[in-house]
C-alpha cells in the first residue's frame, strides 16, 4: 500500500445489542488522497475518491467511481456541484484534467514519462465542493461484474446517478445541507436535466437524505434534435464561414429546415455549406486543426479522411505544447444531431474507414489515468483494465426525447438554470442554445448585454424570469473552461453566489 494513502472511516459505527453481545457493523470507507504522482506540492483542500455501489435490484450492482474535491474557500457553506462530461459514454475526468480541475497537467509522454501537475489558479474548487463522476457503469473506472448492465440509456442513467447521489450524501452527511447543483457539458445537456428531474421527484417523494437541490448549469449542451440540427447554418453565416450567396441559397432551398433536408435542392445547398467549413476544428473554429500522424496506421487514417492536404500541418505551433490533442471529443458527432434510439459510441465510429474525428487526439489523460501509481493513489479497483476517455463496450439509447419539456418543467418550479455556450464551438453552436432558451417563453428581465471579466468584455448574456440565464463566452470553444479558464471561474462563481454575471 502506498504510504501516501490514508483510509478514513466515516460515519458512526452502528451497534446492535443482541442479548449480552454487541454486533458492530462496519461503516463505509471514504478514501482520502494526500498525494498524487506528478504533483510535489500540498493540496489546498481535501481530495477523496472511491466507489459508490448502486444496488439496482433486480439488476446487478453497479460500482460508480467518483473523485471529490473539497472547496478551498468555505467547504461547510459552499455549494456541492456534480460535474458530468458527455459523449455519451465519456469520462468526467475530461473536465478534471483538461478544464476546471484542481491541477494543470504539463507534458506526459507515451514512452513512460508522467505529466507534471501544477495547481490550477482557476479551478472551480476555488469556490465550490465538486464531484467528478464517471457514469454510466462501463465508463472509465466505473464498472459492474455483470456487463449486461452496460446496455443503458438516458432514463436509466438518470436513475442510477440519482441513486449514486443518495448514497454519496450518506457517505458525506456533513454536506447534505449545502446547496447542490448539477453541471455538465455536451451530451450532459441530456444527462443534467434528466438527472435534475429525478432529483426533484425524489425530493417530492421524501427520499432520504433530502438533497438541497437549487439548480443546474449546462455548457454547449445537446438539447433538441430540431434546434441543434438547425443551428449550424446561421452559425456558419454569422462567423463568415459561408458567403451571403450560399446562405441565401440554403435558406431558400431548405426553408429553415436544415436538420432534415426536405428536398434534393436543400441537400445540395447544405453540401456547399459542409464543403466550405471542411478542415476547420469543429470544437473551436479559432484553433488550428491538429494533424500529426506518427505511425503508419495514423497516416492511413488521415489519408482516408476528407481533410485537404493543406491542413495537415496546422497543429504545429511554436508554443511549448502542441495544440491540445483530443480523441473523440465529448459531443455527439458533427452534422449528426441526436435522434431517438441507439447512439453509436465514439470508438465504434472510429473503426469506420469512412469516418474520422478531425483535429483531435488525446494523450495526457490516457497516460496519467493508466499509470499504476496514479490508480493506486485514487483507490481504483484492480478489476479495471485500461482506462479510456470514452467507453467502447456500452450500448447507449437516447430514450428521453427532447430536453425542452424538462427545462420548462424545472424552471417553472423555480430551479435556477445557467445555459452557457462557447461562441466559437461549431459542434453544438450557440445559435441553437440561444434559440431554444428563447423558445421557453419566459419574460426577459436582463436584456442582451455584455458581461465583463478582468475588465474586458468576456461574452454576452440574457436573463429571463424564474432564474434562467443564457450566456456566451467570447472566443471559447466546445469545452469552455479549457479555452477560457479565468472567465469561466468568474461566471461560475458569480452565478453560484447569486451575483449578477
Amino acid at each position: 500500500m502506498d504510504k501516501s494513502l490514508v483510509i478514513l472511516k466515516v460515519s458512526s459505527l452502528c451497534c446492535l445489542l443482541l442479548g449480552f453481545g454487541i454486533i458492530i457493523e462496519a461503516a463505509p470507507e471514504v478514501s482520502l488522497i494526500t498525494s498524487l504522482p506528478g504533483f510535489n506540492g500540498t493540496f489546498p483542500s481535501k481530495h477523496y475518491s472511491g466507489y459508490v455501489t448502486i444496488n439496482g435490484n433486480p439488476d446487478p450492482p453497479k460500482n460508480l467511481f467518483y473523485y471529490f474535491v473539497v472547496s478551498e474557500r468555505n467547504p461547510s457553506n459552499d455549494p456541492v456541484v456534480l460535474w458530468l462530461n458527455g459523449g455519451p459514454g465519456c469520462s468526467s475526468f475530461d473536465g478534471f484534467i483538461y478544464e476546471h480541475g484542481p491541477f494543470n497537467f504539463e507534458g506526459g509522454n507515451p514512452k513512460g514519462s508522467l505529466p507534471k501537475l501544477h495547481l490550477n489558479p482557476y479551478s472551480w474548487s476555488k469556490v465550490s465542493n465538486i464531484i467528478y463522476l464517471e457514469s454510466p457503469a462501463g465508463v472509465g473506472f466505473s464498472y459492474s461484474k455483470n456487463t449486461t448492465v452496460y446496455t443503458t440509456g438516458d432514463l436509466q442513467t438518470a436513475s442510477d446517478t440519482h441513486n449514486f447521489l443518495l448514497e454519496w450524501f450518506n457517505l458525506y452527511p456533513e454536506f447534505v445541507s449545502n446547496p447542490f447543483y448539477i453541471s455538465g457539458e455536451s451530451y450532459a445537456g441530456v444527462y443534467v436535466p434528466t438527472l435534475a428531474s429525478q432529483v426533484v421527484k425524489g425530493i417530492k417523494a421524501g427520499e432520504k437524505p433530502i438533497i438541497n437541490f437549487k439548480g443546474y448549469m449546462i455548457g454547449n449542451g445537446v438539447t433538441d434534435e430540431i434546434f441543434d440540427g438547425n443551428a449550424l447554418v446561421p452559425f456558419a453565416h454569422g462567423m463568415a464561414l459561408i458567403s451571403d450567396g450560399i446562405f441565401e441559397e440554403v435558406v431558400i432551398a431548405c426553408k429553415g429546415n436544415y436538420s432534415d433536408p426536405p428536398n434534393n435542392n436543400c441537400q445540395t445547398a447544405l453540401d456547399k455549406v459542409y464543403g466550405a467549413i471542411a478542415g476547420l476544428n469543429i470544437y473551436d473554429i479559432l484553433e488550428p486543426c491538429y494533424h500529426g500522424p506518427t505511425t503508419k496506421e495514423d497516416t492511413n487514417v488521415v489519408n482516408k479522411s476528407s481533410i485537404p492536404s493543406s491542413f495537415k500541418q496546422l497543429g504545429m505551433t511554436e508554443k511549448p505544447h502542441a495544440v491540445r490533442k483530443r480523441i473523440y471529443g465529448r459531443a455527439w458527432p458533427f452534422q449528426a444531431p441526436v435522434k431517438a434510439g441507439i447512439v453509436p459510441m465514439w470508438p465504434e465510429l472510429m473503426k469506420q474507414t469512412s469516418f474520422s474525428v478531425p483535429c483531435v487526439d488525446d494523450t495526457v489523460a490516457t497516460i496519467w489515468m493508466n499509470n499504476d501509481a496514479v490508480r493506486e493513489a485514487m483507490h481504483v479497483s484492480q478489476e479495471i483494465g485500461t482506462w479510456s476517455l470514452c467507453a467502447s463496450d456500452i450500448s447507449y439509447y437516447h430514450d428521453a426525447g427532447s430536453m425542452i419539456p424538462y427545462h420548462k418543467n424545472l424552471t417553472a418550479q423555480g430551479y435556477r438554470a445557467l445555459i452557457f455556450s462557447g461562441d466559437h464551438d461549431m459542434c453544438v453552436p450557440y445559435t441553437g442554445s440561444e434559440a431554444w432558451t428563447r423558445s421557453l417563453g419566459h419574460k426577459i428581465v436582463d436584456e442582451w448585454r455584455a458581461w465583463m471579466s478582468n475588465q474586458q468584455v468576456a461574452g454576452y448574456t440574457q436573463g429571463y424570469d424564474i432564474g434562467l440565464t443564457f450566456l456566451t463566452i467570447k472566443g471559447a470553444g466546445h469545452t469552455v473552461p479549457e479555452y477560457k479558464p479565468r472567465e469561466s471561474l468568474d461566471f461560475y462563481s458569480r452565478w453560484l453566489d447569486g451575483k449578477q454575471i
